[in-house]
């Protein structure tokens, strides 16, 4: 979980270093790119390479839009507001996927999830204090990144009841490959790193594949009541970054509001693991 923190606290400053000169589909695509060799040498390495099957292809699609999309509006989010209420509003993720579960997963919406995400959508209000005569575009920006994560989340779930880790992350980066190339050049223009960015642009692909490897490695070596916890360090690390290099203010509503997020979530989470252990 340490490795995740400083995976995913890197992405953010390199994905706001690139953005001086890419845009965010333009950052998707080189990042896929990258990504593409990252995975297949890995898999050389282990001997995963069998394990990449072109099955369920319309599953891996559904879940690359949703992560793509997400992402996109992640990174654009980064360069609108501050990284700590980013990170807080991408913590309302697993109260999406309670609400989306019922409709995609036949999974049971109770009194219970429907009082965490009530919750959970109080803190998410503390956070982003919307003035509903003129939302801030940043907040709108990370609240959809939440929801396409969350959608993200329920295609991968059932995709790993038949596939591999290794065949999961090899049509993440081709189709989100693909994805960037249509959204990149669209305008019939597509911008070349510099020099001074080329090692951001790096930071990002890797960081990302890190990042998700260590958390769903965290995932199999501890339950999810130590996992989750852990994660939630990354917001007043981000929030540290935010105010050493960009001179951000850290604001107590963020921190109050990302708490009670974080308080939903972990009681769910306690009573799913009870329930588990009960049945």
């Amino acid at each position: 979980m340490l490795g995740a923190i400083i995976s995913f606290s890197s992405m953010a400053v390199a994905g706001r270093a690139v953005a001086v000169e890419l845009d965010t589909f333009e950052l998707m695509m080189y990042r896929s790119f990258i990504g593409i060799a990252l995975v297949l040498s890995f898999a050389t390495v282990f001997g995963t390479l069998k394990d990449i099957r072109a099955e369920k292809l319309g599953l891996h699609l559904g879940r690359n839009i949703s992560h793509f999309a997400g992402q996109n509006l992640w990174f654009a989010a980064l360069t609108l507001i501050p990284l700590a209420q980013v990170v807080a509003l991408e913590f309302t993720m697993p109260i999406w996927l309670m609400l989306l579960a019922p409709i995609f997963l036949s999974e049971r919406l109770n009194a219970r999830r429907i009082i965490v995400a009530i919750v959970g959508f109080g803190g998410a209000m503390i956070v982003a204090r919307p003035d509903f005569s003129n939302i801030e575009p940043g907040i709108l920006l990370a609240a959809g990144a939440a929801i396409g994560f969350a959608g993200s989340a329920i295609f991968t779930k059932i995709l790993t009841r038949t596939q591999k880790i290794t065949s999961i992350l090899f049509w993440l980066v081709v189709m989100q490959a693909a994805l960037g190339v249509i959204t990149a050049g669209w305008d019939g223009e597509v911008a070349i790193p510099s020099s001074a960015i080329i090692g951001w642009v790096g930071l990002v692909s890797v960081a990302g594949l890190a990042a998700h490897f260590c958390l769903t490695s965290a995932l199999q070596l501890a339950p999810a009541t130590v996992v989750i916890p852990c994660d939630f360090a990354r917001l007043p690390v981000v929030a540290m970054i935010g105010v050493v290099l960009y001179s951000e203010p850290l604001e107590w509503q963020v921190i109050l509001g990302a708490c009670i997020i974080f308080w939903a979530n972990y009681l769910n989470i306690l009573a799913e693991s009870r329930a588990v252990k009960v049945s």
